[in-house]
């Protein structure tokens, strides 16, 4: 029932616990409890909505930042990981294999709010060799969900 639950809460996490019994054939007790189960072994780890970013009043600026850093004895890259997770713009941190060693999306007011944080925060860190910016320009899926901001124009081209 656990994988079949955490499929289901990632599709919608706004499923009810009877939805949710319904569907996997279970008890709402049963269901509650694992779902408990699973926050409390830090499984779930929260929930959260996919947000069009386009069709809000709010303007913001999301990048994602490539980062070659030197790896640390003893720590390898936990070390920097734990500084730059501290940060408020970092929306999230990978460590990766390839040509870069992390990635991270951080999201600010303009483009001069995230020039400002890759050069006065995450540049000049103890044992970072290279950062590389990219600035998302729009999102077409997030998390599965497909994010649509045009309406389609359903009569098509006319070339005479």
């Amino acid at each position: 029932m656990k994988k079949q639950l955490i499929a289901l809460l990632r599709q919608n996490a706004r499923l009810s616990n009877e939805q949710l019994a319904v569907m996997l054939g279970a008890t709402e007790a049963a269901v509650a409890a694992e779902i408990r189960a699973l926050e409390e072994q830090g499984v779930i780890m929260g929930y959260s909505a996919i947000v069009n970013e386009e069709k809000i009043e709010q303007e913001q600026v999301t990048a994602i930042i490539e980062l070659r850093v030197t790896p640390q004895k003893d720590c390898g890259f936990e070390e920097i990981a734990s500084i730059i997770t501290q940060y408020e713009e970092v929306e999230s941190l990978s460590l990766m294999a390839g040509a870069y060693d992390l990635a991270v999306t951080v999201k600010g007011a303009n483009v001069k709010d995230i020039a400002m944080f890759v050069s006065q925060r995450l540049a000049p860190l103890s044992g970072v060799l290279s950062t590389a910016t990219y600035f998302i320009l729009k999102t077409y899926k997030e998390k599965g969900i497909f994010i649509e901001t045009e309406e389609k124009d359903e009569r098509g081209f006319f070339c005479p």
